[in-house]
C-alpha cells in the first residue's frame, strides 16, 4: 500500500512536532525552583531547635543554682513568636500537620518550666531553713561550750558538723547517699554533747530532710523538663524538609540528564537521516546510470537488511532478558534492604544501650572492691551501694534487658530473612546461563515469585503446588518463562481485590502443568491469536516491546513443550504452560 506525497509529510510533520513536543516537556522539567519558602522555614527551625537547646542549657544551671534571687530568662515566648510564623509562612502539608505535635510539646515544656521554677523556689526556701536552723544549732554548742569546757571539743565537732552539712547541701551533689547519712546522726551527736541541744539539732535534721526531699522534687521537674519533645519534633521537621529539598533538586538533575541524552539522541537521528538521505541519492543516480547495477545494488542492501533485522531481534530478546534480570536484582535489592534494616537499627540500639551496661558493672566492681577490702568505709559503701541502687533502678526503668532481648531477636530475624533470601535465589541465579539440568518446578515458581515480589505487591498470591517430578530443562529459561507469564498477569489485573493463583500439577505420565491464572481485564477473542506474535503488545508505547510472550513460547517450544491460553473479558486468563519430564534430542544432547 502506496502513500502519497501529502499523506507522507503529514506524518512527517507530526513526527517532528512530537519530537519538538517531547523536547519541550524535557525542558520544563528542568526549569529551576524557588526554595526561598522552604530555606525561610529551615531557618526558623533552626532559631527554634537553638533556642530549645539554650533553654534546656538555662534550665540545668538554674537547678543547680541555690542562690537566692537567681533568674534565667523565659524561652517560651520566643519560641511561641517562632511557631507562629512557621504558621504565617508555611506552605507544606508536612509542616502544617507537624506544628500541632510542635505546639502541644511547647505546652507541655512551658507548664514542665513553671513546675521547675516552683520545685527550685522551694528547695531556695527549705535551704534557707536549714542554714537558719543549724545556725541556731551552732550557736547554742558555741553557748554551751563556755558554760561546760570538759566537753568544748564536742560541742566545736557538733557546730562544725551543722555549718559542714549547709555547705554540704549547697554543692550540686548535697543530696547523695553520704550527705542524708550524716544528716541522720546529727541529733545523736546533739544528744551525746549534751541532751539541751537535742531539740536544736531536731529542728536542724528536719529543716535539711525537707530540703532533701524539695531538691528531690526539684531534680524529677528538671527530668520532666529535659524530657519534652518539642525540641526533636523540630530537628526531625528540618531534616524532612531538607530531604524533601535534596530530592527535588536531584530530580531536577535527573531531568537535565534526560534532556541532555534526547537532544543527542536527536542530533543522532538527525545525522542519521540526512546520511540516508545522502546514500538514497547516490543511490538513485546510480540506478539511473544503470538498471541490472540498481538491481544488485538493492538485492545487496535487502540481504544486509535482513542481517540487521535478526540481529535487531537477537538483541531485542536479549534487551528482555536484561530486562527480566534487571527485575532480580532490584527485587533482591528491595527484599534485602528491609531485613538488614532490621539488623542495622537493632545493632545500633544495642551499641547505644552497653554503656548503661558497662557503668552498671563499673558499679558493681567497685562495690565488690569495697567488700573485699579489710576495713572498708562505711561512707563508702553506703555511697557505693546507693549508686548501685540507682544504676539498677535506672536499668529498670529503662528496661534495658527486655530491650536487648527484643533487639537481639528482631537482629535475628532479620538475619534469618536474608539467609531464606539468599537460599531461595540460588534457583533463580542462572538466569544468565542455559545448561540443561534437573530441575524442581515447584522450587523454579518459588524463587521466581520471589524475585517478582515487588510487581505483585497489593496481589494476593495463592500456591497450589502439587507432587510432581524433577524435569530436565533448562532452568534460566524456564525461570525466564514464569517470570514473564506472572509480570504479564500482574500487569493484567484492575479490580480492587487482585489474585493469582499459580498451580502446578502432573500431566499424565511423561509430563507436568504449571498454570498461571488472573482475575483481571481478559484478553479480547479478536486479539487472543496474535498475543504469541513477536513485537504485538496492547500496551502503551514505551511500556511493553511484545516479545515476552513470544520468548516464552519459543522457549517452550525448544523444550518440546506447548502454551495454552484460555481468556474471558472482565473475568481474567490462564495460562497453561506444559513441559516434558525429558527434553527434546536437540536440547538433552547439551546435557
Amino acid at each position: 500500500m502506496t502513500i502519497n506525497r501529502g499523506a507522507r509529510g503529514a506524518l512527517l510533520g507530526t513526527i517532528a512536532i512530537a519530537l519538538l513536543g517531547m523536547l519541550a516537556f524535557l525542558y520544563s522539567r528542568t526549569e529551576a525552583i524557588d526554595f526561598k519558602k522552604d530555606a525561610e522555614i529551615l531557618a526558623l527551625l533552626r532559631e527554634f531547635r537553638e533556642l530549645d537547646a539554650r533553654w534546656d542549657a538555662d534550665a540545668t544551671r538554674y537547678a543547680a543554682t541555690l542562690a537566692q534571687g537567681t533568674t534565667v530568662p523565659d524561652r517560651g515566648p520566643t519560641l511561641s513568636r517562632i511557631l507562629r510564623e512557621l504558621e504565617r509562612v508555611t506552605g507544606r502539608p508536612g509542616v502544617a500537620a507537624a506544628l500541632p505535635a510542635i505546639r502541644a510539646g511547647m505546652a507541655g515544656k512551658s507548664a514542665a518550666w513553671e513546675t521547675l521554677k516552683a520545685r527550685h523556689a522551694d528547695s531556695v526556701g527549705s535551704l534557707a531553713a536549714a542554714q537558719s536552723t543549724a545556725g541556731t544549732l551552732a550557736g547554742e554548742a558555741a553557748t554551751m561550750r563556755l558554760k561546760d569546757p570538759g566537753r568544748a571539743e564536742r560541742y566545736t565537732a557538733l557546730a562544725a558538723e551543722a555549718m559542714a552539712l549547709v555547705a554540704a547541701a549547697r554543692a550540686p551533689d548535697g543530696g547523695n547517699g553520704s550527705f542524708a547519712a550524716r544528716v541522720a546522726t546529727l541529733r545523736e551527736a546533739a544528744v551525746a554533747a549534751h541532751p539541751s541541744l537535742a531539740a536544736s539539732a531536731s529542728a536542724a535534721e528536719q529543716a535539711l530532710r525537707a530540703f532533701l526531699a524539695a531538691r528531690a522534687r526539684e531534680n524529677e521537674a528538671a527530668q520532666a523538663f529535659g524530657f519534652s519533645t518539642a525540641g526533636e519534633r523540630v530537628e526531625l521537621l528540618s531534616q524532612t524538609i531538607s530531604r524533601s529539598v535534596q530530592a527535588s533538586l536531584e530530580d531536577k538533575e535527573r531531568w537535565r540528564v534526560y534532556l541532555f541524552v534526547y537532544a543527542a539522541a536527536l542530533l543522532i537521528g538527525m545525522g542519521y537521516l540526512a546520511a540516508r538521505v545522502f546514500s538514497a541519492q547516490a543511490a538513485l543516480r546510480e540506478a539511473n546510470e544503470s538498471l541490472e547495477k540498481r538491481v544488485a545494488h538493492r538485492t545487496k542492501e535487502l540481504s544486509e537488511a535482513l542481517v540487521k533485522l535478526k540481529e535487531s531481534e537477537a538483541q531485542l530478546v536479549q534487551s528482555e532478558k536484561m530486562s527480566s534480570l534487571g527485575q532480580m536484582v532490584a527485587g533482591v535489592a528491595h527484599e534485602i534492604n528491609t531485613p538488614l534494616a532490621y539488623v542495622k537499627n537493632s545493632v545500633a540500639t544495642v551499641r547505644d544501650r552497653l554503656p548503661e551496661l558497662e557503668d552498671a558493672v563499673a558499679q558493681s566492681e567497685r562495690l565488690v572492691g569495697l567488700l573485699q577490702s579489710e576495713s572498708p568505709g562505711q561512707a563508702e559503701l553506703q555511697e557505693a551501694f546507693g549508686a548501685m541502687n540507682a544504676r539498677l533502678a535506672q536499668l529498670r526503668e529503662h528496661q534495658v534487658l527486655g530491650d536487648l532481648e527484643a533487639l537481639s531477636k528482631d537482629g535475628l530475624h532479620g538475619i534469618e530473612e536474608i539467609s531464606e533470601l539468599v537460599a531461595n535465589l540460588k534457583n533463580f541465579s542462572r538466569l544468565d546461563r542455559s545448561k540443561v539440568a534437573s530441575f524442581n518446578v515447584n522450587e523454579g515458581v518459588a524463587a521466581t515469585l520471589l524475585i517478582a515480589r515487588p510487581q505483585l505487591r497489593n496481589i494476593t498470591v495463592e500456591r497450589r503446588f502439587g507432587e510432581i517430578p524433577s524435569i530436565t530443562c533448562s532452568p534460566s529459561q524456564v525461570n525466564q518463562v514464569f517470570l514473564n507469564l506472572l509480570n504479564n498477569a500482574a500487569q493484567a489485573l484492575d479490580k480492587p481485590q487482585k489474585t493469582i493463583v499459580v498451580t502446578t500439577r502432573a500431566e499424565g505420565a511423561d509430563a507436568i502443568a504449571i498454570e498461571v491464572a488472573d482475575n483481571g481485564r481478559g484478553i479480547p477473542a479478536e486479539t487472543l491469536p496474535r498475543i504469541f506474535d513477536p513485537f504485538f503488545t496492547t500496551k502503551e508505547v514505551g511500556k511493553g516491546t511484545g516479545l515476552g510472550l513470544s520468548i516464552a513460547y519459543k522457549i517452550v517450544a525448544q523444550h518440546g513443550g506447548r502454551i495454552d491460553v484460555k481468556s474471558e473479558a472482565g473475568k481474567g486468563t490462564v495460562f497453561t504452560v506444559v513441559l516434558p519430564l525429558r527434553p527434546p534430542a536437540e536440547l538433552a544432547m547439551e546435557a
